[in-house]
């Protein structure tokens, strides 16, 4: 598996935080003068993401198989297309995401299988590290109750399924040389953000430009 430099990756289930602890890793490195930072997301703000995110509130009615090739077109523009993650990697930035190609294999091998998700993402690069916010499903769910309207993935039982299946990719992005930090995303924002510094001042890249500590 190749592994793409300077570029780290934030998992988790529905409402673990990842997209509040992504826009405060990004305040700490412009507070420490760091300018290379790239904050991004999946699904994209592209067209295919955006089909992805309305699939996702319930409208387009998709089968799951075709959500997965989706996130696969999608992640495939991210990474490859003009300034994507691969071009910005190359060119020393650290490129951050929420969300990449963990989510489609603990996600959508719930709802049609292992094989295709596998398939559809056998040729993508792994991160540097993958950062997993783990975190009880009962707790996060709460997390999400004030939403106006849930997505087709924020149930109970589904999640339960997610972390487990999360927990169980694991060891194989570690035997990848996947650098794998859990973060307690049951603990206040402040304490999962020094979590997270602590394990991205680590990569060469910020080690390189001498961060200080949290």
């Amino acid at each position: 598996m190749q592994i793409l430099p300077n570029f780290a990756v934030l998992e988790g289930g529905d409402g673990s935080g990842t997209t509040t602890q992504l826009r405060l890793l990004k305040r700490r490195c412009v507070e420490y003068g760091f300018p290379l930072l790239y904050d991004t997301y999946e699904p994209t703000g592209g067209p295919i993401g955006k089909l992805i995110r309305a699939a996702l509130q319930g409208e387009p009615r998709l089968r799951a198989e075709t959500l997965a090739r989706l996130f696969a077109a999608d992640r495939h523009e991210h990474l490859y297309g003009p300034e994507g993650i691969a071009e910005r990697c190359a060119r020393g930035a650290l490129v951050v995401s929420d969300r990449y190609t963990p989510s489609s294999l603990a996600y959508q091998g719930i709802d049609c299988g292992d094989e295709l998700p596998r398939l559809l993402n056998a040729s993508f690069p792994a991160p540097e590290l993958l950062l997993f916010f783990d975190l009880a499903p009962q707790a996060a769910l709460k997390r999400l109750e004030s939403r106006p309207r849930r997505e087709v993935y924020e149930y109970l039982d589904f999640q339960i399924q997610v972390r487990d299946r999360y927990k169980a990719l694991i060891p194989q992005y570690e035997a990848w040389g996947v650098r794998v930090v859990s973060i307690d995303a049951g603990a206040p924002p402040e304490e999962a953000a020094r979590q997270v510094w602590s394990a991205v001042k680590k990569m060469p890249i910020l080690e390189l430009f001498n961060t200080p500590s949290y």
